[in-house]
């Protein structure tokens, strides 16, 4: 059995930045364990790969839901099964949250999480060719990116947006207000920057540093009150490592909850249906979630614009490849959305609360954890959701078997504050299409069509037709409580050298994408680390 100092389980945004950070002293060890394989699949380099990543169960996991909404539909909740994480498999926007949203974090209880600790972190890690500035970094690890905008179809989405009164800008985190512009990616001459490629490969020389693929952790080992390593499988045998400092669980949303489950540590009644040994009774364990509940819209266009006429065709699709080959440009180097927007859903709001992002193609309807299948004719899709949902949902293990499916209750759209402002992210799409001059490219409305208008109709809309945003966070929320999982420097309650670092700990949401955030938040747990505290 291997000793190290530490065990960072999970190499996504959060494992591949603790790797690199804890590794830079020579004199401690370090294990990286990673249930998925090395990221060698080429469709991972190029960003238009991630359509087909996502339904492949060799780099994603698919976490089946309880049914819900009118329809009752089970979805299939992906995440990353590769090194990399989340970040190699999504589609690479790249968003910081705002000031109010990691002050909302430190104004909980939580020392050290405010803004300007976070942005000092955002500086250091990012690389952004806007150069630096107070309010961005460059010459981090970290590429970030954004295109220069030369398609008319997308020049008029932004005209249309800010027609609607919305500031166009190059830099999307530069600010709070409400704006539009070209998506910010973590994409560099025309390849995917994910965790992986940014934190973890340029160090994985390091003698001192081990990665071990293909190994799935089911528990932490518990001694005497004190994580003392990890237990799983690795290629069908048993596998173990002991650690000498700290086990950092690094799962995300879903796999932390999970593993401290498994563990003995969570809601007792649950732990004991499920035939797990009660250690520690802590009912917040994978409670307290929170979730997007992603709308989408669909748009038919008047002319052979966008990227149908490319995508759907095996002729097509060469072409593009062949372009992406020769330069590294084309459809194929774009980010899953090209033009995002944070807009207010309504007037004498201090703040945006809707997110939307656009993108000139158009999808068939989609099955459950398959690849994206691209439209014949001519469309575009747009996607929205309230940035800041306070309803709440759960995770649970269902068995002592660690192969045994979660219990996932999304509870999406549980309050009214959820649902009035899903209406207004819905409204606010409709409003951008509508307006010129994008509105003389449109045809009709597609999906979900002009007859679905009342408020009730657009709800349920959004929960038979929507998606999740695959942004879950607050399972292991810290805070400064007793019931708080884990306290403000991610140490977990109850059990002396063990750490949840990864979005499961954030008690509230981070307004727009996660993949940035998590790798922020887990060079500062870092700090926190490297510091003894």
């Amino acid at each position: 059995m291997a000793e190290f100092d530490y065990v960072i389980v999970g190499a996504g945004p959060a494992g591949c930045v603790l790797a690199n950070r804890l590794s830079a002293d020579p004199d401690t060890t370090v294990l990286l364990v990673e249930a998925g394989d090395r990221d060698t699949d080429p469709l991972i380099a190029m960003p238009a790969g991630f359509a087909q990543l996502l339904g492949d169960p060799a780099t994603v996991w698919h976490h089946p839901t309880r049914p819900f909404g009118p329809a009752r539909e089970v979805e299939h909740w992906v995440r990353g099964k590769v090194l990399g994480g989340s970040s190699s498999v999504n589609g690479m926007v790249y968003n910081r949250g705002s000031r109010a949203d990691h002050d909302a974090v430190e104004g909980l209880g939580n020392p050290g999480w405010g803004w300007d600790d976070m942005l000092a972190v955002f500086r250091q890690i990012e690389d952004n060719p806007l150069e630096a500035s107070d309010v961005r970094g460059a010459g981090g690890p970290l590429r970030v990116s954004t295109a220069d905008g030369a398609d008319p179809l997308l020049e008029d989405v932004i005209t249309a947006g800010t027609e609607l009164g919305w500031r166009r800008t190059r830099d999307l985190n530069e600010t709070d207000g409400e704006r539009i512009g070209y998506a910010m990616a973590t994409i560099r001459d025309g390849r995917r920057v994910s965790a992986a490629t940014a934190f973890l490969h340029p160090v994985e020389d390091r003698a001192n540093l081990t990665v071990a693929v293909r190994t799935l952790i089911d528990r932490v080992v518990l001694e005497d009150g004190r994580a003392a390593g990890v237990r799983g499988r690795r290629d069908g045998r048993d596998f173990e490592a002991t650690a000498a400092r700290e086990v950092i669980l690094c799962g995300g949303a879903i796999a932390t909850p999970k593993i401290l489950q498994l563990s003995g540590i969570g809601p007792a009644g649950t732990l004991r249906s499920a035939g797990v040994g009660v250690v520690l009774d802590r009912p917040n364990v994978g409670a307290r979630m929170r979730e997007h509940r992603v709308l989408q819209m669909q748009f038919r266009l008047t002319e052979d614009l966008g990227y149908n006429r490319l995508l759907s065709t095996e002729e097509g699709r060469q072409a593009a490849m062949l372009e992406y080959q020769a330069n590294r440009r084309g459809v194929l180097a774009a980010p899953s959305f090209d033009i995002v927007g944070f807009v207010k859903t309504r007037p004498g709001l201090g703040r945006p609360d809707a997110q939307f992002q656009i993108t000139p193609f158009s999808i068939a309807p989609r099955e459950q954890g398959a690849a994206l299948e691209i439209e014949r004719e001519p469309g575009m899709m747009g996607i929205g959701y309230a940035l800041r949902p306070d309803s709440q949902g759960s995770i649970r293990i269902t068995s002592a078997d660690p192969d045994a499916p979660l219990d996932i209750d999304a509870n999406y759209l549980a309050t009214e504050h959820d649902r009035t402002t899903t209406v207004g992210v819905f409204r606010a799409l409709r409003r951008l299409f509508g307006t010129s001059p994008l509105a003389e490219r449109i045809e009709r409305e597609t999906v979900p069509g002009p007859a679905v208008d009342a408020d009730q109709e657009i709800l349920d809309f959004g929960l038979t037709v929507g998606s999740a945003g695959y942004h879950a966070v607050g399972t292991c929320a810290m805070g400064p409580d007793d019931d708080d999982v884990v306290d403000s420097r991610l140490r977990v309650r109850g059990v002396a050298g063990l750490r949840a670092v990864d979005a499961s700990v954030l008690p509230t949401m981070v307004s727009g994408n996660l993949a940035g955030p998590v790798s922020a938040l887990a060079w500062r747990a870092a700090d926190f680390i490297l510091d003894g505290r």
